[in-house]
């Protein structure tokens, strides 16, 4: 079975980059990602119209490549997570995590009995096809590699973050930092304290557990100041949204010389 060398970072204190797919379910993005040097590629399945088969076929595009595919689903419920890890998914990230009880709901939808209730099939795309091996082995292995990833984007989330940290089975708070300060009253304001201190309770948590933080960000800037505060994870970029910055710079160039 494929390993998830992107667990295996966070796992020895490492840190790693990836991006987030929301707009262009093509059969290119994951290799175009894997090209740039993406370690791993984040589907979004809460915020787009994407049905379980679409992001199927974007996790199998990330064959052959270095890309981790992960998948956020759109709620904690068990029919999504087991169906994308079934497809192929090596991690499963889910919105609105609240408290250490859904934190743990979804860390046992991820994991196999006896650490989990994740139900069973084997000979299909998560293992590969592969029909000879050792079930239990196959088990073990699935359990060892797939990252689970809570998002913390509400006042109630930042100040359970201890609490979700320590469920067995979490890997990573993520923190919706848009949503998170919509919850608080305090639309786009980064800097206010209160956002502060609940992305301070988060990274507290982090790192008293030995949990990963990680976040979405635009650019470099952005990107060297979360890593030096203490974030180990980030999605650098939507697809839609470098595009977008792409071509207005470039037709902006090409205006000012006209």
């Amino acid at each position: 079975m494929r390993p998830n060398p992107v667990k295996q970072q966070l796992q020895a204190g490492g840190r790693s980059l990836g991006t987030m797919v929301v707009e262009f379910s093509t059969t290119g993005v994951a290799r175009m990602a894997d090209a740039a040097g993406a370690e791993f590629v984040l589907y979004d399945m809460e915020h787009t119209a994407w049905s379980v088969e679409t992001v199927r076929g974007l996790i199998a595009t990330c064959g052959g490549t270095k890309a981790v595919p992960f998948v956020r689903i759109p709620a904690t419920e068990y029919h999504f997570a087991a169906r994308v890890l079934d497809a192929g998914a090596l991690g499963v990230m889910v919105p609105m995590v609240n408290d250490a009880e859904q934190a743990r709901s979804l860390a046992d939808f991820c994991r196999y009995p006896p650490v989990g209730r994740r139900g069973a099939t084997f000979g299909i795309s998560h293992d590969d096809y592969r029909t000879h091996e050792s079930l239990t082995d196959k088990m073990d292995q699935a359990n060892e590699r797939t990252l689970v990833i809570a998002q913390i984007e509400s006042g109630e989330g930042a100040r359970n973050a201890r609490e979700i940290a320590a469920v067995d089975g979490i890997d990573v708070l993520w923190i919706g930092h848009f949503d998170l300060a919509n919850f608080l009253g305090i639309p786009t304001q980064f800097d206010h304290p209160d956002y502060r201190r609940a992305e301070d309770a988060v990274r507290d948590a982090c790192e008293a557990e030995g949990k990963a933080m990680g976040r979405m960000v635009t650019g470099a800037e952005e990107a060297a100041r979360l890593l030096d505060y203490g974030y180990r994870i980030l999605a650098v970029g939507l697809d839609i949204d470098i595009y977008s910055r792409g071509l207005s710079g470039e037709l902006s160039r090409v205006r000012e010389g006209l």
